[in-house]
């Protein structure tokens, strides 16, 4: 039956029908019928015009005339989409809040998706072998909300289950596109060294960057040109080292140091790196001799194998350092490290706040742009996109659960904890909420020389306002309440 098509009940004003539809009352349009409904009474709704569908198919054969009353309530332009978006308007009024599934009206397109449409009891169970503790830190996998539609690739990942490589001096684990297909433009390395502890002098054909999760690390680099710089960061603190410029790390007392590292490139990889001591074990000892001016058995006791984290010993004040690298040529045009956790936020308010650094005030990081995100409990990181590059988000603190929607329509929302890594591609829409009782706090990486977004709200405030009414079928009043500059976090 056609949404224009009308039925009358052959029985007259005997109910065929549930006895609690007796509690609707005359409607003179779909939204108002919504507004006299529970979400049960809806669930019922969806079965009377399943019923009056199958009436219209049978009476379609015979030439029988039907027409729009059913039970004295007049259902002009009804549709399962209309009657599902006044049922959601209905709970939020009557305060119904809860679970990721609670509250919700149900997937608009057909078939319908969600446990919320399940009627059989026994398709909704899962009888078959279980993981507990592993399904429990996925519920939005478990039983997802009604409104996710069709698959799409995962964008979850996670350090927590990454393996890990321990030395003396340290470990790593990383998260490439090996093990994470969509992950085409950063790959991440979680990272510790002891106190003292050496990440062994390298280079990278891919950039790095890093931020200090905990403790304090000296790095140490030269630029193409010849100068040197060497520093001291501390929790919250960046680096970035442009490709092939050689570096080292070394933790400080007296808890060493663990920090993320980030390459511009999904294949990169922290366990093939160019490394000094494999470069100097397969060179010729003549050609050793040669290049460095020194005797050829100078070299007869070097490392045969590469160190790659290895136990060092303290490497003594900064400033010590700092005099033994110094250089004619001066130091660095920009710095390579810069202070994220000291920076005055971009934008803050009841929310949360963001911090955004990119080349415009890191002026090093020409291709890694970040934002650093607190999302206070029971706010919502803004529906949004971003225009210029993929997202490689990384969690650090709290829960939070994110929805990301493609075309077709696709959507599909996933859980995060702290060490999780989320993806989400090039101008793909998506939210995140803050899902615990205290901050969430996680980054959003982009390989790109600036931050870009683009709020979803903003846009529909700047739009002619009858052109936004007429696509959502929404009043005036309630577009005039939209936040009409970019929010970020909700609430304001």
């Amino acid at each position: 039956m056609t949404d224009g098509q009308q039925i009358r009940c052959a029985a007259g004003s005997q109910s065929l029908l549930p006895e609690p539809i007796a509690l609707v009352r005359r409607c003179d349009c779909v939204s108002r019928f919504a507004d006299c409904v529970s979400l049960e009474i809806t669930r019922r709704a969806l079965e009377i015009l399943r019923r009056a569908r199958e009436i219209a198919r049978i009476a379609a054969p015979l030439k029988l005339t039907v027409s729009k009353s059913i039970l004295g309530c007049t259902m002009t332009a009804i549709s399962r989409r209309n009657i599902l978006v006044g049922a959601a308007a209905s709970a939020a009024a009557l305060g119904v809040v809860g679970s990721a599934t609670a509250g919700t009206f149900g997937n608009p397109d057909s078939p319908p998706e969600g446990r919320i449409n399940g009627k059989n009891r026994t398709s909704l169970d899962d009888p078959g072998p279980q993981n507990p503790t592993l399904a429990g830190q996925f519920p939005s996998f478990q039983d997802p909300p009604a409104t996710d539609v069709n698959g799409m690739p995962l964008f979850w990942a996670s350090f927590n289950n990454a393996h890990k490589r321990f030395q003396n001096g340290g470990w790593a684990r990383e998260v490439t596109q090996v093990d994470f297909a969509i992950s085409e433009d950063i790959a991440g390395v979680n990272m510790r060294l002891s106190e003292n502890g050496i990440r062994e002098l390298h280079w990278h054909q891919q950039a790095e960057w890093a931020i200090m999760l905990d403790g304090k690390c000296r790095i140490t680099i030269i630029d193409e040109v010849g100068r040197p710089q060497v520093a001291d960061v501390k929790t919250g603190d960046l680096w970035y080292f442009p490709p092939g410029l050689p570096h080292s790390l070394q933790g400080l007392g007296p808890t060493g140091a663990e920090f993320l590292l980030a390459f511009d490139n999904g294949k990169s990889t922290e366990f093939n790196t160019l490394m000094l001591t494999d470069w100097i074990a397969h060179t010729p000892p003549d050609v050793l001799a040669r290049n460095f001016g020194v005797p050829a058995d100078a070299f007869k006791n070097i490392p045969l194998d590469q160190r790659w984290i290895f136990q060092g010993t303290d490497p003594g004040p900064l400033a010590a350092d700092e005099r033994a690298v110094k250089s004619a040529k001066g130091v660095p045009a920009h710095p390579f490290v810069f202070s994220l956790s000291d920076l005055q936020p971009t934008r803050q308010n009841k929310g949360g706040m963001v911090q955004i650094a990119d080349s415009r005030n890191f002026n090093v990081s020409k291709t890694v742009a970040v934002a650093m995100v607190t999302v206070k409990p029971g706010g919502m990181r803004e529906l949004h996109w971003h225009p210029n590059a993929d997202e490689w988000q990384y969690y650090i603190k709290g829960r939070a659960r994110m929805t990301v929607f493609d075309t077709g329509p696709r959507a599909q929302t996933a859980d995060f904890r702290p060490g999780d890594i989320g993806y989400v591609k090039k101008s793909l829409g998506h939210y995140v909420q803050n899902t615990g009782d205290t901050d969430l706090v996680f980054l959003e990486l982009f390989k790109s020389d600036h931050y870009a977004e683009v709020s979803l709200s903003e846009w529909l405030t700047h739009v002619p306002p009858e052109l936004v009414t007429q696509h959502l079928n929404i009043s005036r009043e309630t577009l005039a309440r939209f936040p009409n500059t970019a929010p970020d976090l909700m609430p304001i």
